[in-house]
Parts: structure tokens; sequence; C-alpha cells
């Protein structure tokens, strides 16, 4: 059975509910020992992956529909030799939201998954929680103060911290240093809203290594100012920048990779999707031209790439052309990577817990 050289313990029953949470330390741990595992699966097969989380139960909490994300952690635990159970929120007696007069505490639940479980996956954003900023990262947080075994977030309304590192370790693998290569975040036109989580987890997480983040995006888009100065603090502090711009041409000139993705505005953040949504969506429609188009692409660095967390709405974010040109799309090896990193965080967090 192969070795994994950095599974370590010291992060057994840690929570991940931002990127924020990890030292620089631990999340190289992370993104070692993801690397470990995608190394094994590509030489020996996924059946030769130690299975370190035997026995061992992951409940998945989800108010928010998803993809990857269920998929990967699945996936993951399974490959890991545990179990993932899916638990779809609405299906449960817990109280949440307005229509919810009466439910579970918090506290109960959270004591009942110590017993049954080893870990716990909580998705809640955008729509579950009407966009309604800083909702989701509340609830998740006071389940993970009332919860001994570890909660991960699997996404809210203000991080993605399992998706940040697969996009970390994407351009990583891509840009082998990634100290001063030019990292855009960038606001894409679509008839669908999305919430702030994953453009704020990358926004956050690339400084730290030495990334110039470039957030280019409309006037009015903006995004959690204690955030935008977190992540100037952290670029300063590990040698990178972060600047925040309307010119798009500009933005993307001699990009190594962009990200194009659409997010709501701070008004409808504030007021709410049901009350704000249809005023959002005329503002929109000024900025139709915001999306990576060939010419856009043709601005980048030679080398430059397309990321993207996924879904992508072709032909609105980006074009099918750019989408699916195998030397200037990675987003399929980034899909990909979220799969490992997962496993990793899995592993260091529930490694330990008994």
């Amino acid at each position: 059975m192969p070795a994994l050289r950095h599974l370590v313990r010291e992060l057994s029953g840690k929570d991940l509910i931002s990127t924020l949470d990890w030292t620089d330390e631990q999340i190289e741990i992370a993104l070692n020992l993801a690397k470990e595992f995608k190394e094994i699966a590509h030489y020996y097969g996924v059946e030769h992956i130690p299975k370190i989380l035997a026995g061992k139960v992951f409940y998945m909490l989800f108010f928010a529909g998803s993809t990857r994300t269920r998929a990967a952690f699945e996936s993951g635990m399974v490959f890991l030799g545990g179990h993932a159970a899916f638990i779809d929120a609405t299906t449960t007696r817990m109280a949440f939201g307005k229509q919810e007069k009466a439910g579970e505490a918090i506290k109960d639940v959270a004591a009942m998954y110590d017993v049954y479980g080893h870990g716990l996956g909580i998705r809640i954003l955008d729509k579950a929680i009407d966009y309604l900023y800083g909702v989701g990262n509340s609830y998740i947080r006071e389940m993970a103060q009332a919860a001994n075994i570890p909660v991960i977030n699997m996404a809210d309304d203000m991080f993605h911290p399992t998706q940040g590192l697969a996009d970390i370790y994407t351009f990583r693998e891509r840009f082998v240093n990634p100290q001063g290569k030019k990292y855009v975040i960038m606001w894409a036109y679509s008839p669908e809203i999305r919430g702030w989580c994953s453009v704020q987890e990358d926004m956050i997480l690339f400084p730290r290594f030495g990334v110039d983040v470039v957030i280019a995006r409309p006037p009015g888009f903006d995004l959690d100012p204690k955030l935008v100065e977190k992540a100037k603090e952290l670029a300063k502090e590990h040698g990178g920048s972060l600047e925040i711009t309307d010119n798009l041409q500009e933005a993307v000139r001699g990009a190594h990779a962009v990200f194009p993705r659409n997010w709501a505005s701070p008004t409808l953040v504030q007021v709410g999707y049901s009350k704000f949504k249809d005023e959002e969506l005329k503002i929109y429609e000024k900025y139709r031209n915001w999306k990576v188009t060939r010419e856009l692409m043709d601005l980048m660095d030679k080398k430059g790439v397309l990321m993207h967390v996924l879904p992508i709405f072709r032909g609105y974010e980006a074009d099918d052309d750019v989408i699916d040109d195998p030397k200037k799309s990675v987003i399929y090896e980034q899909a990909e990577n979220g799969l490992w990193t997962k496993m990793a965080v899995l592993a260091l967090t529930m490694y330990g817990v008994k």
C-alpha cells in the first residue's frame, strides 16, 4: 500500500469553513496530499488509494443543489474506504427560513451527527437563503460551534474553500511557480444570478501564493469590502497584489488565467433575490459584452488559460470555441482536481476522529 507522506494528524477534527481558517502550512499540506492522491490514482488506479477512512461516515447536508461538489465528496469517501450520506435538508425536521415556525434546534442536530458520523459537510447558499449575504455562513459556523466532529463548508454565501483549493491546485499545476503570475476573476454576463462564494474564495486564497489577482467587474458589482481588504493584506504579506478595475481589456492583458463568472450586486445580496431579481437582471443587460471570447483570450499571455468552477454558462460567460479549446481551457482538469482536494480535506480532518 502506498505511504501517504502528507497525511498528518494535526488537522484531525478541524473545521474548514474558509481557507482563512487554515494556515499557509496547513493549506500546503492539503495541496500536497491531494497531489499524492492524484498520482496514486493515475499511476496505479483508485483502488490503490489507502482506505484510511474505512468505517467512517461523512454526512452531507444540502440546502442547495450541486453537480460536482456532491459527486466529488461521495466518490472521495468511497475511494478512502468510507461512506458519504447525502441528506436533502428539506427532508429533515430542522427549522430554517421564514417558512419554518418550529423545528429542531441546531445544537440538537449537531449532537446527533456527532454520534452517527465522523464529519459533516454543509452546502447552503443562493435561493436557499434568498441570496442574503452572511446567512448561510452564520448557519455553518453555528453548527460548527455546536458539533464536535469536523464541519466542512461545501459552499455558502461567502466562501467555497474546497473549490478554492481545487482552483489554486490547478493554477499551480499549469504554472509551477505562481509567484507574479496574473489571475483575473472576471464578472461575466449571465441571465442566471449567482452568489459570491467562489469568486471571494479565490480572491482571498490566490494572493497567499504570490499571485497578482485582478477583479474585473462593471461599476456597481463590488465584493465584500472587508474581504477585499483582507485579500490586499494577504497579497502584501506574500508578494502578490490585488487590483480592482472596470476596464476588462486591460484586466486580461497579459493574464495567465481568466475566471469568468457572474455574481450578484451588493444591493441584491442585501435586500434579497425575491425583492430585487427583476431589477438586477435589467442591470445585467447593460453588460452582455462581458464574456470571454477568442479576441479577449488573444490579449492574454501566450500560455494563458480559461478556468472556471463550473457550471459555465456557454454563450454567456464564455464562447463555446474557447470553452472547448483543449489548449486554452482547463475547466475539466479543474473539476477533476476538485476530487483530489476534497479527498485531502476529508482525509486530514477525519483521519483521527473516533
